[in-house]
């Protein structure tokens, strides 16, 4: 007999502790014991199987951070089939990619966003069914809550599917990629990992941000498993979470720093109304957090609540810098998580040995992600025997601290949100006005780095940064947009015709001491 899933084991356990409360403003409190939220995503399973979805199968999911969500990340897992998130700022056009890509014959959606979903119906040929909970389905599509009342509650039986995640990544290519992660990781790591951090069972998370990235789903999911009340915030309002944490009394979350930013730069009378002394975890991740945000974040929290992890979708949690560290070690990432190697290599694949000299960042986890679905050959490219790669460029001191100084590929993060300038090139590419263009990141206090394209118009044509910007508009999401142009004469090049990206970003970022 298969062992107990461990939502299940909680039910059991401590059937009548809170397990989520959606807590909106305006509007009375929901909340669901484990008991109750067990029984309800069990009806999920069963409404799954019984519309034709197979342990294997990929099930796209769509919406704000809600008990629905949740409920969806759960069932997968216990029907074994793969959760893939779709982010619902993408346009049409992304979205469709994603879903077809992805194989996908079911979408769980949130009514705000059946009109996405719609739009993308007659691109996605091999999209069956869209479910769709929290409001009135649109034409064709199924009434998700109904199908939920009307399912068993029971515990669905798994044929010993490993349940898996997909969460979609863009690449150089300028495709969005598909990073699959089969099974929960490793459990040695992260029963170390809340050891060392210090998680306990009567924390309450809060949702910082969508759930459809995998920071904040990630750690929510390991909030729940410990038997965590989860808060859940639908969209993030910076005084509304500052709420959220005084009145749950909200003891821990992780955040890209942008949110954090917001709560900070709030007038001094507004946070003042809000106790925020509860908190004693917040993981600060998604991207670096500035050493001016450290402070203000210190200078409003308890002084040991701020931990730092360096991770990625691809890899998990591969550093953690202390509460302790934080004024000791500015700009540090910290040292190896629990069970994890990191390595740095130099352009000629030797490693780097010594400290203050830069190397690509590898690392060696069982939570590294199994492959790109449908693009291993990127999976292999990214390998170096047992240890992988997102690009990023490293040192770390006399103490074993390590460094991110940059990223030798030309990712940008943008307020938490990780932007491949590839995907933005290729789509001004199609301008008429436009000849040559390049997509880089250049400084930003506010968001970390902002997009910027500099463009090379055709002869005898004239552009203005407006056009240009609208037009992306058009094809892009809105944090892929650029937020500044600038034109040039010719982009600089390799001679293999690579863009010259450094020298580009150069003048943007001198007198800087990283690049990212």
């Amino acid at each position: 007999m298969p062992p107990l899933d461990v939502l299940a084991r909680l039910a059991r356990n401590h059937p009548e502790k809170p397990a989520l409360i959606d807590d909106r403003p305006g509007l009375p409190a929901v909340q669901l014991s484990f008991q109750e939220l067990n029984a309800k995503v069990n009806r999920l399973g069963h409404a799954l199987r019984a519309r034709g979805v197979r342990p294997g199968d990929k099930v796209v999911w769509c919406g704000m951070n809600s008990v629905g969500v949740v409920c969806l990340m759960h069932a997968a897992r216990k029907v074994g089939v793969t959760a893939v998130p779709l982010n619902y700022r993408l346009t049409p056009e992304e979205a469709a990619f994603v879903v077809d890509h992805c194989d996908a014959a079911t979408i769980w959606a949130d009514a705000e966003f059946a009109p996405l979903v719609d739009k993308i119906r007659a691109q996605t040929p091999k999209l069956r069914d869209v479910l769709v909970f929290d409001g009135r389905p649109g034409a064709d599509m199924l009434d998700g809550d109904r199908l939920l009342a009307e399912a068993d509650a029971s515990e669905p039986e798994n044929d010993g599917k490993a349940a898996a995640t997909m969460t979609y990544t863009s690449g150089t290519t300028g495709r969005p990629k598909g990073a699959l992660r089969t099974g929960l990781g490793d459990p040695e790591q992260v029963r170390r990992m809340i050891a060392h951090i210090g998680y306990r069972p009567d924390d309450v998370y809060l949702t910082t941000g969508p759930l459809y990235h995998s920071g904040p789903g990630g750690f929510m999911l390991i909030a729940q498993f410990l038997g965590n009340t989860v808060v859940l915030q639908r969209r993030f309002e910076p005084e509304d979470w500052l709420r959220l944490v005084a009145k749950h009394r909200v003891t821990t979350t992780f955040s890209a720093p942008t949110p954090i930013r917001m709560v900070c730069n709030l007038a001094p009378a507004l946070k003042a109304r809000y106790d925020v002394t509860s908190m004693q975890r917040m993981i600060a991740n998604a991207a670096p957090w500035s050493w001016a945000l450290k402070q203000a974040y210190l200078a409003c929290f308890p002084e040991d609540s701020l931990w730092e992890v360096y991770g990625s979708t691809e890899l998990g949690v591969n550093a953690i810098l202390e509460p302790k560290d934080q004024r000791r070690k500015r700009g540090s990432c910290g040292k190896p998580a629990p069970t994890v190697e990191i390595k740095l290599l130099d352009e000629n694949g030797g490693e780097v040995t010594q400290p203050g000299v830069a190397g690509e960042l590898f690392v060696r986890s069982k939570t590294v992600f199994t492959t790109y679905y449908k693009a291993h050959d990127q999976y292999e490219e990214d390998r170096r025997g047992t240890f992988h790669t997102v690009g990023d460029m490293a040192y770390f001191d006399e103490e074993g601290f390590y460094y991110i100084c940059d990223r030798k590929k030309d990712m940008i993060i943008s307020g938490g949100m990780n932007i491949y300038p590839a995907e933005i090139e290729a789509a001004l590419e199609h301008h008429p006005k436009v000849a040559d263009v390049a997509v880089f990141g250049i400084p930003n206090e506010e968001w970390g780095e902002s997009v910027h394209a500099a463009i090379v118009a055709q002869p005898g044509q004239r552009l203005s940064e407006s056009e240009v910007i609208a037009f992306a508009r058009e094809h892009l999401a809105s944090y892929k947009i650029p937020r500044s142009v600038s034109f040039l004469d010719e982009i600089p090049r390799t001679g293999s015709g690579k863009i010259l990206k450094r020298v580009l970003r150069e003048p943007y970022w001198a007198g800087r001491t990283t690049r990212v």
